[in-house]
C-alpha cells in the first residue's frame, strides 16, 4: 500500500486516520470510549531519513499546541526501533516535515524532527528510558518533549527542534513496527490536546552530539541555568558548573560535587589539562563581580585550588599541548585582550588585544579565537605568538566559540544572525577543505560552549542549550 493516508471515520477526539508513506500490512485504530484509550496498529519499515511509513490517528490544528499521552507498547520480541509517537506534521506526504516525541520498543525516548519536506531526520534522546506519560509541545517553528514517570510530573526532556510547520497541520498519534513485514500495536491513554499556555520558565541541558550522525542526547537537564560542560579526560563523563563544579555520567544519574576549597565562587569556564591531572578553572572570591574572575588549578578530582593569574578579569579558555601554558582572556588597557601565563604561575603575556575565547591547536602552531575586528565577530586564526592574525570564518553569521577537535581536523564553533535573539546552531567546519556541517539548531540565544567541548576521540561535541519551557 503505497501513498496518501487512507481516510476514516472520527475516532474520539481525532478525525481520521490510516497509513502514511509505503506499507505492506494495513494498520488499524481501535477505541474504547470508556477507558478512553486509542489501541493503534502500525506496520512499516521506518519513520526516519527522508520518507516514513506507519499508521497514523490524527487531527486537523492550528497555533501552538501541546499533546500529552499515557503510552504503552504492547507485546514483547519485536524490532527494538518499533515506535510508538506523538506527532505533529505539516502533511500526509511521507517525506513531510514532523516533530515527534518516540518512544521505542528498548525504552529508548526521543524528540525527532524532520526539519523541511524532504529533509532528513533527526533526534535528541532523553536521559530518561521508557517514561510513563509523555508530551510534545510546539511553539512557532519549535519543538520540545517532555517526560514523566508513573504518577510523576511533566519535565521537559531537554533541548529543542526546529521543523517547518505551519498554518494548518496535523497532531496525533501513531505507531511504526521498524519492520515492513510485521504489525506492532500501542496503546495510548488519557490523550489530551490543548494549547500551548503557562508562563515559560528557563531550563538548561547538557547535550552531546555525534559528529556522524549529527544525533543529539540530553545528559542533564534542569531548571534554571548552568554553565558549559567539558569532558572528563577518560571521555566518561561531563563536568558541568552549577554554583560550583559538578560531574556526571554520560549516562546520566545523580551529579557529583567537585571540590575547590573555601571561599571560591566558581564562574565560566575550565578544563582538564592533557595529562589528565589538572583541572584549571575560572572562579571569584564573591558572587556577581565578575571583574574580580580569576585563574585557578587544582588536582583533577578536587582539592585545593592555587591562583594563578595576578590580574583580574581573567578568564580560562584552555591548555597549551604540552600542559605547560594556560590561554586565557581579559581585559587590559580598556580591551578584552588573550593572554597567556605558565600553568605554575609567573608572568603573562598579552598575544592579541581586541579577542577572546582563544584556543591552541593540537599542534601548538597556532591560536583559534573570536574577535570584532571585522564587521561583526568571527572566528581567527594566528601563530601561537599572536602574529599573522586570519580570518577563518566570514559573514553573514557572526561566529564565536572556536573549539578544536583533538586530532586537530575539524572546528566547532556557535553561529547566528546579528542583532537577534532567535537561532544559535552549533556548527562544525572541516579544517581540511573548509566545509560546514551543522551539528544543531538551538532557539533563543541558549548556547553555550565556553569551555572545551571534544571528546578525547573526536567524535562527539558536548555543549549548553538553555531555553524557556
Amino acid at each position: 500500500m503505497t501513498g496518501l493516508l487512507l481516510l476514516a471515520a472520527t475516532v474520539g477526539m481525532f478525525e481520521g486516520n490510516g497509513d502514511v508513506g509505503t506499507v505492506l500490512q494495513a494498520g488499524s485504530v481501535e477505541y474504547d470510549a470508556a477507558a478512553r484509550t486509542y489501541t493503534v496498529a502500525g506496520s512499516g519499515e521506518n519513520m526516519w531519513f527522508a520518507a516514513d511509513a506507519f499508521r497514523f490517528v490524527w487531527k486537523k490544528v492550528t497555533g501552538d499546541v501541546t499533546l500529552t499521552a499515557d503510552v504503552r507498547i504492547l507485546g514483547e520480541g519485536g524490532d527494538p526501533h518499533r515506535k510508538a509517537v506523538l506527532m505533529i506534521r505539516q502533511s500526509l506526504d511521507a517525506d513531510s516535515a514532523y516533530a515527534d516525541a518516540a518512544v521505542h520498543g528498548d525504552g529508548l525516548t526521543s524528540l525527532q524532527t524532520r526539519d523541511a519536506k524532504g529533509a532528513a531526520t533527526h533526534e535528541i534522546q532523553a536521559s530518561v528510558a521508557g517514561p510513563a506519560r509523555l508530551r510534545i509541545s510546539k511553539r512557532g517553528e519549535w519543538f520540545y518533549m517532555s517526560v514523566a514517570g508513573q504518577g510523576g510530573e511533566l519535565r521537559p526532556a531537554g533541548g529543542w527542534m526546529k521543523a517547518a510547520i505551519d498554518g494548518t497541520f496535523y497532531v496525533g498519534i501513531g505507531v511504526c513496527a521498524h519492520n515492513k513485514d510485521a504489525v506492532e500495536r500501542a496503546v495510548f491513554s488519557n490523550v489530551e490536546l490543548g494549547a500551548l499556555g503557562g508562563k515559560p520558565q528557563a531550563w538548561s541541558t547538557l547535550e552531546t552530539v555525534t559528529i556522524a550522525s549529527t544525533d543529539r542526547r540530553a545528559v542533564v537537564t534542569t531548571e534554571g541555568y548552568l554553565g558549559a560542560p567539558t569532558w572528563t579526560p577518560d571521555g566518561k563523563a561531563l563536568v558541568f558548573l552549577d554554583e560550583g563544579l559538578w560531574r556526571v555520567a554520560l549516562s546520566g544519574g545523580r551529579p557529583e560535587r567537585i571540590e575547590t576549597g573555601p571561599g571560591l565562587v566558581c564562574s565560566r569556564s575550565y578544563g582538564f589539562a592533557p595529562d589528565g591531572q589538572t583541572l584549571a578553572f575560572t572562579a571569584r572570591a564573591r558572587p556577581g563581580d565578575l571583574d574580580l574572575d580569576t585563574v585557578y588549578v587544582m588536582p583533577a578530582a578536587g582539592g585545593k585550588a592555587r591562583r594563578v593569574t595576578k590580574e583580574s578579569p581573567s578568564r580560562f579558555s584552555g591548555w597549551s599541548p604540552d600542559g605547560k601554558t594556560l590561554i586565557y582572556s581579559g581585559v587590559r588597557g580598556g580591551s578584552t585582550s588573550v593572554l597567556t601565563m605558565p600553568a605554575k604561575g609567573g608572568e603573562e603575556t598579552l598575544l592579541i588585544q581586541g579577542a577572546a575565547e582563544a584556543e591552541y591547536s593540537p599542534d601548538g602552531q597556532h591560536i583559534y579565537f573570536s574577535s570584532l575586528r571585522g564587521a561583526d565577530q568571527q572566528v581567527w586564526r594566528a601563530r601561537a605568538d599572536g602574529s599573522g592574525a586570519e580570518p577563518v570564518t566570514t559573514g553573514p553569521m557572526i561566529n564565536w566559540s572556536p573549539r578544536l577537535s583533538p586530532d586537530g581536523k575539524l572546528l566547532a564553533f556557535l553561529s547566528g544572525l546579528p542583532n537577534s535573539r532567535g537561532e544559535v546552531q552549533v556548527r562544525v567546519m572541516s579544517l581540511g577543505d573548509g566545509g560546514i556541517r551543522v551539528m544543531g539548531s538551538l532557539w533563543h540565544w541558549g548556547a553555550m560552549m565556553e569551555a572545551p567541548c571534544w571528546s578525547p576521540d573526536s567524535k562527539r561535541l558536548t555543549f549548553l542549550s538553555s531555553s524557556e519551557f
